[in-house]
């Protein structure tokens, strides 16, 4: 049984996390509270699979078997209720290299795609380095509650919108989307010809019911391609392993061409093997980690509570990352940074890197050992009480 309170030593052991902290913070004596994977050891269970392959001492091109294929069907009809077929599948090497493939593939340079700001960073890159318009459809923060505003969406449809980058839960807000915002969503899409790029690849980090945009009905996944991984939720990001559901063979083909063209269409031998074995043994495993990330997340919120702080807690319905609102203190955004950073010895995500209506808000990533999280806290804690 896997020990979540185990604190892990992960500096020099060339992760982002821990060891680019000084490349993105000029700053090593700090806390890392930003990239969003987990400070967890990845399941043994997997970890035991990797070691079988390993031991046979030759890692030559693998070929997936359909077994693989099998276990992602599985896993996506026992866990969300969503039927999808082997031949609608297709692997990729990483989430993020497939919605730069699919900008590619379902526009043209100078068409406008839309995103629902503040979101995954990503999002802006891989559209503005296909030379293609990035429109900003800002959530409503209704008392702290995000929620999608449909009507700035059709207003920012001209003939030139092409396609939304969903991001399904939605990272950094922590919103699972309900049945009627998808569907009202999906309606606008239909009525303009507007592909949707469903990103969700945290869709398995819910704690009320996730629905994958595709499954809601057979119209509206003739007009999406999704994304996924078990990249986050098993803790496997360096294996860069992923792939895409699309059952519309037009638009399948269209990116399978593009996938072939960029070469990203394959997974290394030990990503396919943790890929089938996490989706075959990683059930009972995920209902545990669930619980003990949404026990960090209670903390966090009783945390703040109870010292008083004037931190606004959105209390995320998906994930291990938590949005921060730090409008309640009299300071500019860079006065907080410089706090937390300079004063905390925390790195957070900024969250303008999000996008421009995130001023004052910043991210920070609760998948650690309570005890590490607790010091966290109460670094910023003692950093942002008056003196």
């Amino acid at each position: 049984m896997q020990d979540f309170d185990e604190v892990v030593e992960r500096k020099n052991t060339n992760c982002i996390k821990y060891d680019a902290v000084k490349r993105y913070f000029k700053k090593d004596d700090v806390q890392p509270l930003w990239v969003a994977d987990m400070d967890f050891k990845t399941p043994k269970f997997i970890v035991e699979a990797i070691q079988k392959k390993v031991s046979q001492e030759l890692y030559g091109y693998p070929e997936p078997h359909i077994s693989l294929f099998n276990s992602i069907e599985n896993w996506m009809q026992k866990r969300h209720q969503w039927k999808i077929e082997t031949k609608d599948i297709m692997l990729l090497a990483g989430v993020v290299a497939g919605l730069s493939a699919a900008v590619e593939a379902f526009s043209e340079e100078e068409d406008e795609i839309i995103v629902q700001t503040p979101v995954y960073y990503p999002f802006f890159s891989v559209i503005k380095n296909n030379n293609r318009k990035l429109i900003e459809n800002p959530l409503r923060n209704d008392n702290g509650y995000y929620t999608m505003d449909l009507e700035d969406f059709k207003a920012k449809i001209t003939p030139r919108t092409k396609m939304i980058i969903l991001c399904s839960p939605h990272n950094p807000v922590g919103r699972v989307w309900d049945k009627k915002e998808l569907e009202s969503l999906a309606s606008i899409c239909l009525k303009n010809n507007i592909i949707i790029i469903s990103d969700e690849i945290h869709s398995d980090l819910v704690y009320k019911k996730f629905i994958p945009m595709a499954s809601l009905s057979e119209e509206i996944a003739n007009i999406t391609l999704t994304l996924n991984s078990p990249s986050k939720t098993f803790n496997l990001a360096g294996l860069n392993s992923s792939y895409a559901i699309c059952s519309n063979r037009v638009m399948y083909q269209n990116f399978k061409r593009i996938v072939a063209k960029r070469e990203i269409g394959s997974l290394n031998i030990f990503g396919i093997v943790a890929m089938q074995t996490a989706y075959e043994s990683g059930e009972s495993w995920v209902e545990k980690l669930l619980v003990y990330l949404n026990t960090n997340i209670n903390f966090v919120e009783n945390y703040l509570k109870k010292h008083d702080m004037k931190i606004e807690f959105i209390k995320p319905e998906s994930t291990y990352l938590v949005w921060l609102n730090f409008k309640g203190y009299n300071f500019t955004h860079k006065e907080i940074q410089t706090k937390l950073l300079d004063n905390a010895k925390v790195a957070l995500n900024d969250g303008l890197s999000f996008g421009s209506n995130a001023n004052l808000y910043f991210r920070i990533n609760v998948a650690l050992p309570k005890k590490e999280l607790e010091q966290a806290l109460q670094k910023i804690f003692l950093n942002l009480k008056p003196k």
